[in-house]
């Protein structure tokens, strides 16, 4: 019998089956649900009666603060109610730990290798980073959990990206995913693994980059094989390894694809899709931008700030740009403030602002009809940041600081020599 990929072997174990293969549906045990701030708007919420079991049970407010209205703020007191009704422990409100949730997911973390996690949001494929099946679900699907403590999945077929070579200085993973995504286009109804040699060269920020964005070409689940990268984090974090999972030698993709960093230059997503969208950034130098924004659950690192400041450094925000900098969560907030790298980003003219969703979703500093705005963030379809009449452009947070500073697409190449991880 031929071997299984990493996405089937957490699948089945969840399910308590020896294998399953694709096309069956696996009925699985969840090990953490995550529940955020938008989950409890009036009509999204039908509150369980009893939460199956509190200790695998996160709350994470993100997407819409600090409150912005009266109606955010009725929500967010009653995700609080609920919190402290049920017995969560793992609460994330507003201040100190609040943070965009794939990276508080990552930072604490919730995903854990040989795991299974869901959340309501849709890049919740981030944590795969952490070897860890992790998906998006709907909102009834979550509440079904928080009462049961299963769920259900059908298993799909596994595309499988061999990496090889390693990113050039100021080429980040953020390039590499948006050249995956022009070659490759969707993967609909497909999981993907990350392994091969090039993976030891990514850290994990830059992995988590490649996961979270594998919800722009419709992934459902996406891994990475753990390594000595992955176990460093953990430890750092007071956590062992636990039960990972590697795919066997004779499992069965849908296809196997070679994938080499070395070859990647800074890339662009045009506005729509990055779905076989996507070009070398010098195909649309000289592009004028009025809006910058860097942040996100795929970049707002530590890593994006300071590839931010290496950009910024002795230059200013072009006066005809609006840059906004959201870092990932409060945390990274905190260090890039100790190590200066804030203070640069805004003394160049940028704003940087609290950790939230914020502008990624248009819930904050929306782009109004005409704009036109690079984004380090997933995703760029009309009226995702706004008005349905601006144009948004993908690119590395390098590529996104260098638009800033110049006033129009640029080449980060040309203003910054250092490596830029993210």
């Amino acid at each position: 019998m031929s071997g299984a990929t990493m996405t089937e072997k957490i699948l089945a174990g969840h399910a308590g089956q020896d294998r399953v293969r694709p096309g069956d549906i696996a009925v699985v045990s969840v090990d953490m649900a995550v529940v955020l701030d938008l989950n409890f708007y009036d009509g999204m919420w039908a509150e369980p009666k009893r939460v199956h079991d509190p200790e695998k049970v996160a709350v994470i407010f993100d997407h819409v603060v600090p409150a912005p209205s009266k109606q955010a703020a009725a929500f967010l007191a009653r995700g609080r109610e609920f919190v402290n009704r049920s017995g969560i422990r793992r609460f994330h409100d507003v201040g100190a730990r609040q943070g965009i949730c794939h990276q508080v997911i990552a930072d604490v973390p919730y995903a854990r290798p040989g795991e299974l996690l869901v959340c309501t949001d849709s890049h919740t494929c981030s944590g795969g980073a952490l070897n860890c099946a992790a998906r998006g679900v709907g909102s009834t699907e979550l509440i079904y959990v928080l009462a049961k403590g299963y769920t259900w999945f059908q298993v799909g077929e596994t595309v499988r990206y061999e990496l090889t070579g390693r990113l050039h200085p100021v080429v980040s993973a953020k390039d590499a995913f948006l050249d995956l995504a022009g070659r490759h286009g969707d993967h609909v109804g497909l999981n993907v693994e990350f392994g091969g040699p090039g993976l030891a060269a990514l850290d994990m920020d830059q992995r988590r980059t490649l996961t979270t964005m594998c919800a722009e070409v419709s992934a459902e689940f996406a891994l990475c094989e753990p390594d000595e990268v992955l176990a460093a984090h953990l430890r750092a974090r007071g956590h062992e390894m636990g039960s990972v999972v590697l795919p066997d030698p004779d499992a069965i993709y849908r296809s196997v694809r070679t994938f080499d960093l070395a070859e990647v230059t800074p890339m662009i997503g045009l506005p729509g899709s990055v779905v076989r969208n996507t070009v070398p950034v010098g195909e649309v130098t000289g592009t004028k931008v009025d809006r910058a924004f860097v942040g996100s659950c795929s970049n707002g690192t530590l890593a994006d700030l300071r590839s931010v400041a290496d950009v910024l450094r002795g230059r200013r925000v072009h006066p005809d740009v609006t840059f906004v900098v959201t870092p990932g969560s409060q945390e990274i907030y905190r260090e890039a403030l100790r190590d200066g790298t804030l203070g640069t980003i805004s003394e160049a003219g940028a704003l940087v602002t609290t950790s939230s969703c914020g502008m990624c979703a248009g819930f904050v500093n929306a782009l109004a009809a005409g704009e036109v705005c690079i984004s380090s963030s997933t995703r760029n379809f009309k009226g995702r940041m706004g008005s349905p009449d601006a144009d948004i452009y993908l690119g590395s947070s390098a590529s996104v600081a260098a638009a800033a500073a110049s006033g129009e697409i640029t080449d980060p190449r040309g203003l910054v020599t250092k490596a830029v991880p993210a």
